[in-house]
């Protein structure tokens, strides 16, 4: 039986927006719907389809004043997360695995995504009671500490849509629901250097949190100690694992170009 090439299966909408935004470049950012005919070679029509549902999910925009589209904010979130992640996991990985084996629990690195908090990297603990692996989810940044620590980091204009996009919803009675008391939370984590998860987002789990910085000085991810709320008391926490995440989230850090300053 043939195997079918990968290529067999190409959507030819889907392909004709990839051609369309591989158009746009630095030295010709800016297409009219002529333009964008000719050199794809497709009816207007199509043209302005492919442009109104680009538009539409923010990957191109329109010049409101040459009438010309450009590449839309999409397109530079999607780059960012692309180097980011890719420039942040292999650094992330030897950390990770000394880190884990230093606090004996599991250890996560993650990013904000949406301003939703997403795990991309685990090193599990070898203890028999440990939480169910996180990698890969989706989760509240407002209830988790490793979306908390980020957020307290984030510019005043990101930080105000955070909280006009979306209602806080509770997970356990510990979530902080209020948006006026989570925005004092975060300041005070800002303070401190790290966040903690109280049981917030599952009764039973506590974490510490620690920023993760470039060399722009900008928070672009977190590493994270989670684990029992048994193993995760107060002194513990603050003696003892926040010191090892704010240590081990410099040190990743540096490696991506922080100077510290």
């Amino acid at each position: 039986m043939h195997k079918k090439e990968k290529s067999d299966y190409m959507i030819q909408a889907v392909s004709h927006a990839l051609d369309l935004l591989e158009t746009f470049t630095e030295e010709n950012p800016e297409y009219g719907i002529t333009e964008l005919s000719k050199r794809l070679k497709l009816h207007k029509n199509n043209i302005f389809r492919l442009l109104a549902t680009l538009e539409t999910r923010e990957f191109v925009e329109q010049n409101k004043v040459t009438g010309n589209y450009r590449l839309g904010l999409k397109t530079l979130e999607l780059r960012s997360n692309f180097i980011r992640q890719m420039s942040l996991l292999p650094h992330a990985r030897p950390i990770l695995h000394s880190l884990a084996h230093e606090c004996n629990e599991t250890c996560y690195v993650a990013v904000l995504q949406d301003l939703r908090c997403v795990y991309l990297d685990v090193v599990e603990t070898p203890q028999v009671v440990r939480i169910v692996s996180r990698v890969a989810s989706r989760l509240p940044a407002h209830c988790t500490a490793a979306g908390k620590v980020q957020l307290a980091y984030l510019p005043p204009e990101d930080l105000e849509r955070f909280f006009a996009d979306r209602k806080l919803t509770g997970h356990t009675p510990n979530t902080i629901i209020d948006p006026a008391k989570l925005a004092k939370h975060l300041k005070d984590i800002a303070a401190q250097g790290y966040a903690i998860d109280d049981e917030e987002l599952e009764t039973g789990v506590r974490g510490v949190a620690a920023p993760i910085r470039n060399y722009e000085n900008r928070v672009i991810g977190a590493l994270i100690i989670s684990g029992p709320a048994m193993r995760f008391a107060d002194e513990r926490i603050k003696k003892e694992l926040a010191p090892m995440v704010i240590k081990a989230a410099g040190e990743l850090s540096a490696k991506l170009g922080h100077t510290g300053h």
